[in-house]
């Protein structure tokens, strides 16, 4: 079978084909979710395939999130949002998706909506094992898995974590899942996406949340770090839009937060110290601004450049030390 033409992740099986031909097929595990109190709904992925966050993870602010997997229809991303969007549930849009399709029995699919409402869908001819788990506001599924017990760990630590941003409930589930076995035949790629309505940079898309290991000896490792950065420019980009939008202290509020967070990530710290520079000043907060601005220039001296042609600043140039 062309794997140019069987982008589909974890099954790339043709029926009846020998198990010995050519080499094993990649399996997915993933797990869709929403956080209706927050307004947030995503995906997270992890498989034996390259960059399965290109075809996997599908997902639209207010509407829902869909996991297409096993030998994938793609078209069930777009599609799924769409059907949602015009107001069909889940269970209802998966109906839809799967009546016309001829390859259904070797598809595995998770939808979720905004609201909560949940399905999954494990075609007969998926590779075992291969099933799912679904629930108010979560469905978990995976093929060529290890076991039953991934999906199982996957729901357990979902639900275990409520309360906790969404994107570090999918991280976790994806960790659980991967820890009583995961794919069942290695590591290569791993994705998580959430959106929230005007979550992206300066508030133009609904992506908050976007990381993708496309080829890693340890994606499920890297995935977790860049979540986690993830997690401190999600916050931070909260603040500089309430800036932009001239709601000072509403961002002074997030970027303290954002600064918090960046204690324990060195490789954003210095401009989340400089931004919090800027946004204490536009609050009034001169000294305590010019003392931030000191720390971010001591851990980064190019930004000294930037600060002295920044108009943000201007008040602070005459106090910066020479």
């Amino acid at each position: 079978m062309n794997r140019t033409l069987a982008l589909g992740l974890s099954l790339l099986v043709v029926p009846g084909r020998p198990a010995s031909a050519g080499p094993r097929p990649p399996s997915t595990f993933s797990i869709v979710a929403a956080d209706p109190e927050a307004g947030e709904v995503g995906v997270a992925v992890a498989s034996r395939f390259f960059a399965v966050g290109s075809v996997v993870p599908w997902a639209r602010a207010g509407v829902g999130a869909v996991a297409t997997q096993s030998n994938a229809n793609t078209t069930f991303g777009p599609r799924g949002l769409e059907l949602l969007e015009r107001g069909l549930r889940p269970q209802e849009a998966m109906d839809v998706l799967l009546r016309p399709d001829a390859g259904r029995d070797h598809r595995q699919a998770g939808v979720v909506s905004a609201g909560g409402a949940s399905a999954t869908y494990t075609g007969s001819g998926c590779t075992a094992w291969a099933g799912g788990r679904h629930g108010p506001g979560y469905a978990a599924q995976g093929n060529i898995l290890a076991g039953e017990p991934v999906v199982l760990a996957m729901e357990k630590r979902f639900l275990e974590t409520k309360g906790q941003p969404l994107a570090e409930r999918l991280l976790q589930a994806l960790q659980a899942g991967d820890a009583v076995g995961g794919d069942s035949r290695g590591h290569q790629s791993a994705a998580l996406l959430v959106v929230r309505e005007r979550g992206g940079y300066n508030a133009f898309t609904d992506r908050a949340v976007d990381v993708r290991v496309d080829d890693h000896a340890d994606p499920m490792g890297e995935i977790a770090r860049l979540t986690r950065l993830a997690l401190v420019n999600d916050t931070w980009n909260r603040g500089w839009t309430a800036f932009s939008e001239k709601r000072f202290p509403e961002a002074l509020r997030w970027q303290r937060k954002t600064t918090e967070m960046a204690e324990k990530a060195p490789s954003m710290l210095p401009e989340v110290l400089y931004d919090l520079a800027v946004i204490l000043q536009a609050n009034g907060a001169s000294d305590e601004a010019l003392q931030s601005l000191e720390r971010a220039l001591a851990l980064n001296p190019k930004l000294r450049q930037q600060a002295l042609r920044d108009e943000d600043l201007a008040a602070l140039r005459a106090r910066l030390p020479k």
